[in-house]
């Protein structure tokens, strides 16, 4: 009886340990889904590129180690492309992407890119989520941009608001000829007038100008005009731009009727390291005091951006501003709404109506995403940042926020 017993409780055992080894070597078949971004990485604005991008690699990295935790049956995969802020090198990378089949990107950063590949989005099932685009003629309901910043009428209604709060009366303003700057223009100077200011709107220069002496000539005209009917100290100076903003600054240090009055700025260049890199334009924006708003980050989640941003500094050796951690929350909220599909990406209406679900009920460390009818960040306060001389160098500092 003894012999017969033996044979049976190896075989008990042996399928014990089978089972057992099958539990224990699950395995979870994940499917890759691929996320571009189309950042600036070597050109005009590539502070916030290079940030944004550290934002998306951070984002991948703690996404899916959720996603592993959770066995979703598929992960995220990032690529970056390098726009280099060119309209042109922004629409051909989105189309290579998009003709290879990725239906979620991440950026481009500014409103004329987005503007550029507008017609393609449209036109193919794909998602395209602008970290910092601001244009107000980009608010189109219904179509397949979205945009995790507030638009230009929500800043421009700050800034404008906020220079004539500081005590200038009369206002000459100035962009790059791009939708993104050329709303800024028109939305700071339509607050500035509606408190009772005076503006003088230059023509926006073009994005191929090399010699800004024209522009300079213009400024000086109407600094000069505006001077006579509002007084000694009552006009500033708003300039919409990004780094080449640099170039009109080192022409204007030069001129005193310039270099003696306020200055302000867009988002386009707030805390760029461009300004920093020569002393002549960083002297200048100290002495004229200044400052431009960058999407603002809520005291009242310190805790949960704080920690990304030490680790994208340490990555990067900048400090990212809202633009860019907004750019980490839109990875999530992707993940978020394919959570929804299993990784599916085949119903793009329902990734739609899925994805605006997820902004409006998410807070990310930019604090709540949720967008208005056209798709946008329905709110948001502004940081202002200026620049000041810490021993040899120069850095940005926060000087103030919007109301």
């Amino acid at each position: 009886m003894r012999k017969l017993l033996l044979p049976v409780i190896a075989l008990f055992a042996v399928i014990l340990l089978v089972q057992s080894c099958a539990k224990s070597t699950k395995v979870i078949v994940s499917k890759p889904v691929k996320v571009q971004g189309l950042f600036s990485i070597t050109g005009n604005w590539s502070s916030l590129g290079i940030t944004s991008r550290a934002a998306l690699e951070l984002a991948q990295e703690d996404i899916n180690k959720y996603l592993a935790q959770k066995d979703a049956k598929f992960h995220i995969e990032v690529a970056i492309s390098d726009t280099k802020l060119e309209t042109e090198t922004a629409r051909l990378l989105f189309v290579a992407a998009k003709d290879l089949g990725v239906k979620f990107f991440i950026g481009p950063q500014s409103s004329a890119e987005l503007a550029t590949i507008k017609p393609e989005a449209d036109a193919h099932d794909v998602l395209v989520v602008s970290q910092s685009s601001t244009a107000g003629s980009l608010a189109i309901a219904g179509d397949n941009i979205f945009r995790f910043c507030p638009s230009d009428k929500i800043e421009g209604a700050a800034s404008g608001a906020t220079i004539f709060k500081q005590g200038s009366t009369g206002l000459v303003t100035v962009a790059r000829d791009d939708a993104g700057n050329k709303g800024l223009q028109t939305s700071t100077g339509a607050a500035f007038a509606a408190k009772g200011g005076e503006v003088a709107a230059i023509a926006p220069y073009p994005i191929t100008t090399t010699n800004y002496a024209s522009v300079i000539a213009s400024i000086k005209t109407e600094v000069a005009r505006l001077t006579v009917s509002k007084g000694t100290g009552k006009v500033a100076v708003y300039l919409a731009s990004f780094d080449e903003g640099i170039e009109l600054f080192k022409l204007a240090s030069a001129e005193p009727t310039l270099n003696s009055i306020k200055w302000y700025g867009g988002d386009g260049v707030v805390l760029s390291t461009a300004l920093l890199t020569d002393p002549v334009v960083a002297e200048f924006a100290i002495k004229t005091g200044f400052f431009a708003p960058s999407f603002g980050l809520p005291d009242a989640y310190k805790s949960k951006w704080e920690p990304l941003a030490a680790r994208i500094k340490a990555k990067t050796g900048t400090d990212p501003d809202a633009y860019a951690l907004a750019a980490y929350d839109a990875l999530w909220t992707i993940a978020y709404t394919l959570e929804g599909t299993d990784g599916s990406t085949t119903d793009f209406a329902k990734i739609k109506t899925l994805f605006v679900a997820e902004a409006n009920k998410d807070t990310g460390v930019t604090g709540a995403d949720a967008l208005d009818a056209a798709g946008d960040r329905a709110s948001g306060t502004f940081d202002y940042f200026g620049i000041l001389k810490d021993g040899a160098s120069y850095k940005w500092t926060l000087v103030g926020k919007s109301e």
